[in-house]
């Protein structure tokens, strides 16, 4: 063999294993357009430097139609997605299914254990966690302390319904497009109806009794749309039957809401840059009505990866990436502790930096005092505080909040609504054999 050659094949070598060290693998992440999802997009060049080898694609889409997309995805096994933004609704569900890939072997550095027990209880089926939380919620008061000063009350740390309409009224100034309460109205089993199913346990409501029988011709329920309406005709914003998670933010964070009942990631972005009412905030745990259950609810944005993925390992690199202690770290050295992802692990409950962040403890308290084993005041055959965790509920729960955006919206009666979520739960119950 000549030198020539020689060279030849050895650049030709080289060049082989140039190009097989950067060969890249694709994969794409579905996600929720909320803001702490679209900060790890703008933070991607940490993961890039660690993982040359990985390009991610980003589907970011307002959380009804990614909810859709997701589903029909991984039940049709589509492949469209490698990771997916899923909810504790989805996964025990999925997981069950074989839908989902477990998460069991990540590495020791991951440190499974730190998560916190009510988050990764969710994520879990029979010992195999199926998706890693990006952040933990439950839901509480934010209100104006500004406000409440000038109405001449004082919030207290758990307040009643009766405290809430108290100061809706009193904060309320449609002259000057300042409106008691901003609460949910976008139809939707994770939007409306995430709000009111977490608000009617508090009032002795529930979906079901423990025959499967829907109880939407209960007083409970009856007192609770009631006050819902109320609260929202003589104190919320105009258009609030279109107004979900990401609406009531711009509203409160451009000084049109007095308070704002919700998820309690919304704390970091409305104390925020972008508020403009940032240190004006106050936090209070979600109100009761004396029965033993807060209006509160528990929740966790998670990514997991479809069975139908041909690139999991890639796929749990990103994973173990965007839900890490470093991750944490990481945003905490770029923007700062108190926008930090919650809900997640116990270090950052325990990290003094972290226990400076005004909404840290409360959040803390609200994720802890939510019991989706026991989610009403009285028995129920179902797991789960905002949602029921079964396959059904998805499809039935967006049509009730259809009813009740409607009733929002003036379209159709308190009493219509609530008969028409009777007679469509009790149909699709009997229809899926729950009810005999």
């Amino acid at each position: 063999m000549t030198k020539t050659v020689r060279a030849l094949m050895g650049a030709c070598a080289i060049g082989a294993f140039s190009t097989a060290a950067f060969a890249e693998t694709t994969i794409t992440v579905a996600t929720v357009n909320n803001g702490d999802m679209i900060r790890m997009q703008g933070l991607m060049d940490d993961f890039n430097t660690k993982n040359p080898d990985i390009k991610v694609e980003w589907v970011t889409l307002e959380e009804n139609t990614l909810r859709q997309k997701v589903t029909t995805d991984i039940a049709t096994k589509g492949g469209q997605f490698d990771v997916l933004t899923i909810g504790t609704y989805e996964v025990p569900i999925w997981g069950k299914q074989g839908w989902l890939v477990s998460l069991n072997d990540l590495p020791a550095s991951y440190d499974v254990d730190d998560l916190l027990p009510a988050i990764r209880g969710g994520l879990t089926v029979d010992g195999e966690l199926y998706a890693s939380p990006f952040y933990g919620e439950s839901s509480m008061v934010m209100y104006r302390k500004d406000l409440m000063e000038k109405a001449g009350l004082t919030m207290p740390d758990a307040p009643t319904w009766d405290d809430i309409k108290a100061a809706a009224a009193a904060m309320t100034d449609k002259a000057g497009e300042i409106y008691g309460i901003c609460l949910r109205g976008k139809a939707g089993w994770g939007e409306n109806m995430a709000f009111l199913t977490a608000m009617s346990n508090s009032y002795g409501a529930k979906w079901f009794d423990m025959d499967w029988k829907p109880q939407f011709d209960s007083e409970a329920w009856k007192a609770t749309l009631t006050d819902y309406l109320d609260l929202m005709n003589n104190y919320g914003p105009p258009g609030a039957s279109n107004n979900g998670f990401n609406e009531n933010l711009a509203l409160f964070q451009t000084g049109k809401c007095g308070m704002w009942i919700d998820a309690t990631v919304a704390a970091s972005f409305v104390t925020g840059k972008d508020s403009t009412v940032a240190d004006k905030v106050g936090f209070a745990l979600a109100p009761d009505k004396g029965l033993g259950k807060r209006g509160n609810w528990l929740w966790a944005w998670s990514l997991g990866i479809p069975a139908g993925s041909q690139k999991v390992d890639a796929a749990k690199k990103f994973v173990e990436w965007a839900t890490s202690k470093e991750y944490l770290a990481l945003v905490a050295s770029k923007e700062g502790w108190a926008n930090v992802p919650p809900g997640t692990r116990a270090s950052l409950y325990a990290n003094p930096e972290y226990q400076k962040v005004p909404f840290a403890k409360m959040t803390l308290d609200s994720i802890n005092s939510a019991d989706p084993q026991h989610p009403t005041v009285d028995p129920v055959p179902y797991v789960g505080v905002q949602f029921v965790a079964i396959p059904e509920f998805q499809g039935i729960g967006t049509a009730v909040g259809q009813q009740f955006s409607a009733a929002l919206a003036g379209t159709t009666s308190l009493e219509d609504a609530l008969k028409n979520a009777q007679d469509l739960t009790t149909r699709e119950m009997t229809k899926a054999g729950y009810i005999k």
